[in-house]
């Protein structure tokens, strides 16, 4: 193991919150006296299937553990799944059935071992142990925590407050949260920062039963592509670590230079020495900014595909862009050819370039759809459904239709 201090510097690399250095102090001393690793927990409700970077900032923090020897216990919420997350919600969130809770899990556990080391990460559920409790232990476990305190949360503040309902089961999540740090015995649970309030749970039913309380380190929430909002599907900024080599390398260049570095904090194995001289040296005018970013966009799709993968990405990346040329492989779509000509921006849904014929509207008037790479306006416009045709909707979205 490294020194206390090596493991503080990389433990705290983008950390927001810290409850408290000194008793993570305190354990990393102890572990390195008596070389027993510290337990480490972080816990995911699989509420939906697919991971998208903002995901992986908590996850990547996981892996520091792994890599500084620590048992990663990761942890699925396939009971606390069936509650449902309330934090940030401003209205009941609908709880999962078991069968897309365990559906959700199986999904989780394959991605998440494109950043853990599945020989050193211990997956655990949490019905092993709340599923055991029984409606005295529930109760009991309940009259620990005040009405007032639990509206010291934010959202639950923010909703008492509009009149907006809260149903008594939301209530119980925390507390659900709090007692698998002690049915773990966990020395340090990780969160975002809007998971701080449930993080501390932790520590308050540790420290009744006698246990040594867990160390609370928060992750910030990443920002999307757009550089703004929080990275999230719904909103269509982010990145999904299932997504192709393309993909992910053309996203990742389509940031801000400013962004890039927050990336290269929260994401990048670059030690933050490094991160900082590349920094430094692009400022100098020393280094192209896109030099800096094709390196981090090179990075990422090596972590969730592989260094082949990254190779070619650039080049895809190179031609289409710096030499407007097209990508060497182009998704071939075949549809049934008819004598009436086919609207456009159906066209554009039946493909999938598109949601819906609303968004192929909407992404015609912002004149990111070309027809045989030439730029289209007119969202009246139709295509004559014989032949083949290019389509390319945004910057990186290449489809050929076939009509046969």
């Amino acid at each position: 193991m490294k020194s206390v201090e090596e493991q503080i510097a990389l433990i705290e690399r983008g950390a927001v919150d810290f409850h408290s250095r000194e008793d993570l102090v305190k354990k990393l001393t102890r572990s390195l006296e008596t070389g027993k690793p510290l337990t480490i927990k972080a816990g995911f409700d699989p509420t939906a299937p697919d991971l998208h970077l903002g995901h992986t900032v908590l996850i990547q923090k996981l892996r520091h553990f792994q890599l500084l020897g620590h048992e990663v216990n990761f942890l699925i919420g396939d009971f606390t799944g069936l509650i449902g997350d309330p934090t940030g919600k401003s209205a009941t969130r609908p709880p999962l059935t078991p069968e897309e809770v365990q559906q959700n899990a199986e999904t989780y556990k394959e991605q998440v071992f494109k950043i853990l080391d599945p020989e050193k990460t211990k997956v655990v559920f949490n019905s092993a142990w709340l599923g055991e409790l029984s409606s005295y232990d529930m109760i009991r476990l309940a009259s620990e925590l005040t009405v007032a305190r639990m509206l010291e949360r934010d959202d639950f503040k923010k909703r008492f407050e509009s009149n907006q309902p809260i149903s008594i089961h939301e209530f119980f999540y925390p507390l659900m949260q709090g007692y698998d740090s002690v049915a773990m015995e966990s020395d340090v649970e990780l969160g975002g920062t809007d998971q701080l309030f449930n993080l501390l749970m932790g520590r308050d039913l540790q420290r009744s039963r006698g246990q040594e309380p867990q160390v609370v380190l928060t992750m910030p929430l990443l920002e999307g592509l757009d550089g703004v909002n929080k990275m999230s599907k719904s909103l269509g900024n982010y990145v999904g670590i299932s997504e192709t080599p393309d993909s992910i390398f053309g996203k990742i260049m389509s940031v801000s230079d400013e962004l890039m570095f927050r990336y290269y904090e929260l994401l990048s194995d670059l030690p933050m020495d490094e991160v900082a001289a590349l920094k430094a040296s692009m400022a100098q005018g020393e280094v192209h900014p896109k030099k800096v970013k094709v390196q981090l966009a090179k990075e990422m799709v090596a972590r969730f595909h592989s260094f082949e993968a990254a190779d070619d990405a650039e080049r895809n990346f190179e031609q289409v862009f710096a030499r407007h040329e097209l990508p060497d492989e182009i998704e071939e779509v075949k549809m049934a050819a008819a004598d009436e000509p086919i609207w456009l921006p159906k066209l554009l849904h039946d493909a999938g370039m598109v949601k819906s014929s609303s968004e192929g509207r909407r992404m015609i008037k912002q004149k990111a759809v070309s027809l045989e790479g030439e730029k289209v306006d007119d969202v009246d416009a139709t295509v004559p459904a014989s032949g083949s045709v290019l389509l390319k909707v945004g910057k990186r979205r290449f489809c050929r239709v076939v009509f046969e």
